[in-house]
């Protein structure tokens, strides 16, 4: 059934190259039955059909972050696949058109903007992929759809520099490859679906024979696992299920101190009010419309004004006394995707939060610097290497494509440096970086924190040739290690190391390294190998949340008796999940 990996002696390049977008299965549209009530996919099925998707996967997120191949609390790929989706369920919400192109190129274009981790920008990717194969179809048949499908794969994997096959791209490539070839003049829409997702459960099955990591831990792929419950969804809409758009829940908003601005409070700096405005034909023509016609507008009613388009979608920040004049001159051209409205008196009375930033454009320069992490200590530490804008996050917590885009607003700067600091997130701010247009971004490809210190740390601002300097960050990302400390989750058995739920396991980068029932065993273990074996001179440790006074003073001991010649740095990073990080240099 499908395309078996352990017999194809085909490249993944050659599959993809050797793939063209003429008519699959040899089956031309206009041959194609146009007598059954199935054979057509219209915007508004679509959308219901999204909507079933991102509602299944709602309801088995957990599931999928849950197939982790560390056993540690950090699995995400399920939030981030369902934020994805339900970014680009909130671009066609109150679409009423039944043009399929305009739904699809609406749902694309707002999962791009939400895309969070790499699985969620692959998915991304693979939805632009369709979009652009459907971009002429106002409705369409099993053919076109096909065909679209085919599209999707291909931008898929173009979107990865190195594609790993066991992982969400092998899901998406061989159950399309095995439900194309099905199609016939009597394939309906519920056919080619029915055949999509029931290869996509079995290719998903094999990738632990695809994948050996997948198989020593013992999961199967998660992002290929978000990408089947999405089509689950659909394929359970196109066969009359009812699933609940309210299965969808909203993303996690952060608390406000609301003490800091009480009755007797003034107004005084305004506020920063953000949305994203959909452009509507039925108010303006989208050939000629000029966004300056807002920009003209918010300009006689506030500052610090930052407006840019992207196809049919326009991003507007001002600070303004009058939100509601800025909210009512935006519905004359269209409607919003999204919109928020800060109290910046709040932000200004409340102590510095994490972004270390302020919520306006700074004085534009040739240099900047954007870094995500999470912890108020590590925030910190990177704010003192003089970067411009935390953006918060990392593990467990991916930002999208558009918090990098808001990030990069802010900096104001021609060239912007970014340092993702996590290996899911790199893609993000690559997608980011390709979509924006206002300045140059150099995406720094730090996979941990420790890398992303010490080429923070490396930032020469008298350097003139911004490529060279970008080169020079680059090229220190492999001079240090970092190892991590986290509680498992499950029993598992990785790099020969036997792990019990609930062990205190170490690890660096993908190599698991100990696993001990008690923290301080774990920490130490785990501190020693990474000294010896990069022959360290330097260590900087960052405590989590859960590491109490008296276990930092035990550690601090042991490194003082075991290593009195290593120079010692000790921060309370505050970061949940790992009680200890190391870096070694």
């Amino acid at each position: 059934m499908g395309y078996d990996n352990n017999t194809d002696n085909q490249s993944v390049e050659e599959k993809i190259n050797n793939t063209d977008n003429s008519p699959v299965g040899g089956v031309n549209s206009e041959d194609v039955n146009q007598t059954n009530g199935e054979i057509y996919l219209d915007g508004q099925l679509l959308a219901r059909m999204a909507q079933g998707g991102a509602a299944q996967l709602r309801s088995n997120a957990e599931e999928v972050n849950r197939l982790n191949v560390f056993p540690v609390p950090d699995g995400d790929t399920g939030d981030n696949m369902s934020m994805t989706i339900e970014s680009g369920i909130a671009a066609i919400e109150n679409s009423t058109t039944t043009n399929l192109a305009d739904v699809i190129r609406k749902l694309s274009h707002g999962m791009l903007l939400g895309a969070r981790g790499n699985s969620g920008v692959i998915l991304s990717q693979f939805f632009a992929g369709v979009a652009k194969g459907l971009e002429n179809y106002s409705k369409a048949d099993a053919y076109a759809i096909g065909n679209a499908l085919v599209m999707g794969v291909k931008q898929a994997y173009t979107s990865v520099i190195t594609p790993t096959e066991g992982t969400i791209l092998t899901v998406a490539r061989e159950a399309v490859e095995y439900s194309v070839a099905k199609i016939t003049p009597e394939t309906t829409i519920k056919m080619l679906f029915s055949d999509l997702v029931k290869e996509m459960y079995a290719s998903l099955q094999r990738t632990p024979e695809i994948l050996t990591v997948l198989k020593e831990a013992g999961v199967i792929d998660s992002g290929g696992a978000g990408l089947f419950y999405i089509m689950d969804g659909f394929y359970r809409v196109l066969n009359g299920e009812e699933i609940a758009v309210a299965d969808i829940t909203p993303q996690k908003t952060s608390s406000v101190n609301i003490s800091s601005f009480g009755p007797d409070s003034v107004m005084t700096y305004g506020y920063c009010t953000e949305l994203l405005l959909q452009l509507q034909t039925s108010k303006v023509d989208l050939d000629t419309f000029d966004y300056n016609v807002i920009v003209d507008f918010l300009k006689g009613v506030g500052d610090s004004i930052v407006a840019f388009r992207t196809e049919s979608i326009v991003k507007i920040h001002v600070h303004t006394l009058t939100p509601e004049k800025v909210l009512a001159e935006c519905r004359k051209y269209g409607e919003f995707l999204t919109v928020k409205i800060e109290n910046m008196s709040v932000q200004h009375n409340e102590s510095e939060d994490v972004k270390g930033a302020k919520d306006s454009p700074s004085q534009h320069k040739k240099y900047g610097m954007v870094a995500v992490c999470s912890g108020q200590g590590i925030a910190d530490t990177f704010k003192e290497l003089g970067v411009d804008y935390i953006i918060e996050g990392g593990q467990t917590q991916n930002p999208s494509t558009s918090d990098f885009i808001s990030a990069f607003d802010i900096v104001n700067a021609d060239h912007i440096y970014v340092f993702p600091n996590n290996g899911n997130v790199i893609m993000a701010a690559k997608q980011a970086a390709d979509i924006y247009t206002k300045s140059v971004i150099h995406v720094i490809e730090s996979k941990d924190i420790g890398s992303g210190y010490v080429a923070a740390s490396s930032m020469n601002y008298e350097e003139e040739d911004p490529e060279s300097l970008a080169k020079a960050l680059s090229s220190v990302l492999g001079s240090v290690a970092t190892g991590c400390i986290s509680p498992s989750i499950r029993d598992a058995e990785l790099n020969g190391i036997k792990i019990c739920s609930g062990d205190y396991i170490g690890f660096v980068g993908k190599e698991m390294l100990v696993s001990e029932k008690e923290k301080s065993t774990s920490a130490e273990k785990l501190v020693s190998i990474m000294i010896e074996e990069n022959d360290a001179f330097m260590l900087t440790v960052f405590f989590g949340k859960d590491t109490d006074e008296k276990e930092k003073g035990a550690f601090m001991s042991y490194m003082e008796d075991s290593y009195p010649d290593i120079e010692v740095y000790y921060r309370n990073g505050d970061q949940e999940i790992y009680p200890y990080i190391f870096i070694v240099e």
